[in-house]
């Protein structure tokens, strides 16, 4: 029998939940508000702070001095290595576009995570318990940890100093001008490097502070950065970009919804947070306290002219396409199942850049629409018995349905706001595809997905799976040079000047969602059948990640960059996934990418070509 002392302790762990999440948001809130960087490395500082400061505790004398001065040791220290990270990194790409500083930091969280792994090893670390915090108290009846009384009170302790320091302090007036408008105050004599470095460090800083704050109550270990990254990102877009108040407000929101949720929907649990960010940026498109200023995409974010591709690369494509259809006389092998990941990744990573490159759309969570391909050919194969090219069709139907109602949703908003609202969409699915085990099988996906006899042999399903994605990728290159290719881009680069002209932003922006989520389908559909089964971990956020990844490291504004991207991407994988140390390796090969490469290889190629030809890079505005 629940009673009111119930309600209210359990009122206590949301609220010690939300303050935990509160000072690692309110860093990466502080980091976006002044610099516009979406930093995904944000979980790493968390992470590395609860690492050092169970070393910390572990091996200075006991008691409060050593309990509490190794949290702030700890916090201090993550503070220099966030400096560290954005002189040496993040400093060379304020010029890219925040797309390529997202990647840049994906890579740091790499690297730092290895480095982890190499320094504390893989086993997850139990630290000790606070001292005389072990306990707890009896609040009508029921027990609350003494420590979680302490958690609720750093929260407010913290929101309060930080508002001190934005309010009542001259740093924090230069802070606030940065926020409100960057170029403004560079233009009147701010230092921006100095004041980028300082933010970035009380990020940090606070973001190694909630970490060190959390060993007494979970265990350390290398999934830290991750998990924790995702909601914090959460709360930030539902309290509103650069709002403190807001990240405050949102905590608790989400803590508290957790709290009780796990009680009274626990089949919700998994996405409760994601629920309600889309609820609330359905109603309100910048977050509860956010501003509009924050929202727009900037300026950088603009596409580039599209170009024709020429007689040269025509003919290039075309022997490609020749040298790929005769690989089965060469190989039957393994080599042949790599061919198909890199065609299914192509064609993936090609949708997406049709959404990003083409529509200016960003979009967190593309692996929603390859997930309900896969998904609809699987069920329809097993399920209703059709054959494997119905089965594949009614996959694609799925998927660009599915398309058309979250897009629905997505257009009404832009920037941070739309990415987050995509990854919001493609979590419900995923939680879905999970917990709906009468249909999905739930964690054990679907089985005996096969193709049908005439397409059973590998070279066979090859040639069928190269000719859809060489179908798909002309089609794509035709809608993105077509009128209504025009009109996307148009919606892109100047959206007031395009309703201005009678054109219907929303209504064109929905249908390259549709055509996007439609081509996502069929790479899922061609990848069901190549591998004969189907698991929730296709449509989560990795899979979603490693498009973003594809299409940003071959080039966003170039309509070769997701092939040359999946190329690079499925083959670096494919070959370092094999050593030990291949997260550090493959966030340094992301960095490189960054930091000499920040149109990615199709734009460094292009670029390079241009100049052998002594002609002028189009994406290069005059001096």
């Amino acid at each position: 029998m629940t009673t009111l002392g119930f309600f209210l302790a359990q009122l206590l762990a949301g609220l010690a939940d939300a303050s935990a999440l509160f000072l690692v948001a309110v860093g990466l809130s502080l980091i976006f508000g002044v610099t516009r960087i979406v930093n995904f490395a944000h979980g790493s500082f968390f992470m590395l702070g609860a690492y050092v400061a169970y070393s910390a505790v572990t091996y200075l004398p006991t008691g409060h001095l050593g309990f509490w001065g190794g949290i702030l040791l700890a916090a201090l220290a993550v503070a220099l290595v966030g400096g560290l990270v954005e002189i040496v990194v993040l400093r060379r790409l304020y010029a890219s576009t925040e797309l390529y500083q997202l990647v840049a930091t994906f890579g740091v969280l790499l690297i730092v995570q290895d480095a982890a792994l190499a320094i504390w090893g893989p086993t997850d670390l139990l630290a000790p318990r606070a001292p005389d915090l072990g306990g707890a108290v009896r609040i009508l009846g029921e027990p609350v940890p003494q420590y979680d009384l302490v958690l609720i009170a750093a929260g407010p302790l913290v929101l309060g100093l930080v508002w001190l320091a934005l309010n009542r302090t001259r740093w924090g007036v230069l802070v606030r001008a940065a926020t409100e408008d960057r170029e403004m105050a560079g233009a009147l004599g701010v230092d921006e490097a100095k004041l980028f470095t300082g933010v970035f460090m009380l990020g940090a800083f606070l973001a190694g502070l909630a970490g060190g704050l959390q060993i007494p109550r979970e265990t350390v270990s290398l999934t830290m950065d991750l998990d924790v990254v995702v909601e914090a990102f959460v709360v930030v877009v539902v309290g509103g970009l650069g709002s403190i108040g807001g990240a405050y407000a949102a905590a608790v929101l989400i803590g508290v919804a957790n709290a009780f949720g796990v009680l009274f929907f626990p089949t919700l649990a998994m996405v409760l947070p994601f629920l309600v960010m889309a609820a609330v940026l359905v109603i309100r498109p910048v977050g509860l306290f956010g501003s509009q200023a924050l929202a727009a995409p900037a300026a950088s974010e603009r596409g580039a002219t599209l170009r024709l591709p020429g007689r040269v690369h025509g003919l290039i494509l075309a022997g490609g396409v020749v040298a790929l259809a005769l690989l089965p006389l060469v190989t039957t092998g393994f080599a042949l199942v790599l061919a198909t990941d890199i065609l299914v990744a192509a064609l993936f990573a090609a949708s997406l850049q049709l959404l990003m490159g083409v529509g200016g759309l960003i979009s967190f969570g593309h692996a929603a629409y390859f997930g309900l391909g896969a998904y609809g050919a699987a069920l329809a194969a097993t399920a209703l018995g059709l054959p494997m090219l119905p089965a594949m069709a009614l996959g694609v139907v799925a998927g660009g349905v599915g398309a058309l109602l979250l897009g629905w949703f997505c257009v009404r908003l832009s920037g941070v706001y739309l990415a987050m609202l995509t990854l919001a969409g493609a979590q419900i699915l995923w939680s879905t595809a999970i917990q709906w085990r009468g249909v999905t099988g739930g964690d054990d996906g679907i089985l005996g997905v096969w193709p049908d006899a005439a397409f059973a042999s590998r070279p066979a399903y090859f040639l069928l799976a190269l000719a859809l994605v060489t179908i798909g990728l002309w089609l794509m290159r035709r809608i993105a040079h077509s009128p209504f290719g025009y009109v996307l881009r148009a919606s892109r680069d100047a959206p007031m000047r395009a309703e201005a002209l009678g054109i219907h932003v929303r209504r064109w922006q929905l249908g390259g969602f549709v055509l996007a989520g439609t081509f996502a389908a069929l790479a899922g559909a061609i990848f069901v059948f190549s591998k004969g089964s189907i698991f929730p971990n296709e449509m989560s956020v990795s899979r979603s990640v490693d498009a973003l990844l594809m299409v940003l490291i071959g080039g966003v504004q170039s309509l070769s960059g997701p092939i040359v991207g999946a190329l690079v991407f499925t083959g670096v994988e494919d070959w370092i996934s094999r050593l030990d140390h291949w997260r550090s390796i493959f966030g340094g090969i992301i960095l490189l990418v960054c930091l000499f490469a920040p149109q990615g290889l199709a734009g460094l190629a292009r670029q390079l070509t241009d100049r052998l030809r002594r002609r002028p890079d189009p994406t290069v505005a005059p001096s």
